[in-house]
């Protein structure tokens, strides 16, 4: 599965990356994260459950940083196993670039997936792939709403 494109976060490119590299700000954002540890400078570990279709996984896996030039692009790989639900492998680039409301986030994907999830079918994986990249970034903007008064 491939996936590619971008969202303005109402940010600056320097706070977008801070948030993006804070394991903290990542288990808010990452649906169904669970756990989330820097192992190192270059890689975290990671629990993340999951429901595709009727299938229930619980991810445990690492995430490895490569490319990595401060605050514009990173790539990210990693795998997973869920044990006979399934694994997932890939990568993913992204790039900050500075705009006038903010700071664009783009982003290339490329997953495999094998196991039960993989005899789910593309439509149903693609489907909860973009749902669950939409919560992210709802909850990666909502990082940097301002406090509501009371």
């Amino acid at each position: 599965m491939d996936m590619q494109n971008s969202q303005v976060i109402s940010a600056p490119r320097q706070a977008v990356w801070d948030a993006i590299n804070d394991p903290e700000v990542l288990k808010r954002c990452i649906p169904g994260c669970e756990e989330i540890e820097r192992v190192s400078d270059e890689e975290m570990a990671a629990k993340i459950v999951l429901k595709i279709g009727p299938v229930k996984a619980s991810f445990k896996g690492a995430v490895h940083y490569e490319n990595v030039v401060e605050p514009e692009s990173i790539t990210l790989s990693g795998s997973g196993s869920a044990g006979v639900a399934g694994q997932a492998k890939g990568s993913a680039d992204v790039t900050l670039t500075e705009v006038e409301e903010g700071t664009e986030l783009a982003y290339e994907v490329r997953v495999q997936i094998s196991g039960k999830i993989a005899q789910l079918g593309s439509r149903l994986i693609d489907s909860t792939a973009r749902k669950l990249t939409g919560q992210f970034f709802d909850r990666l903007e909502a990082e940097f709403a301002p406090p509501e008064e009371q």
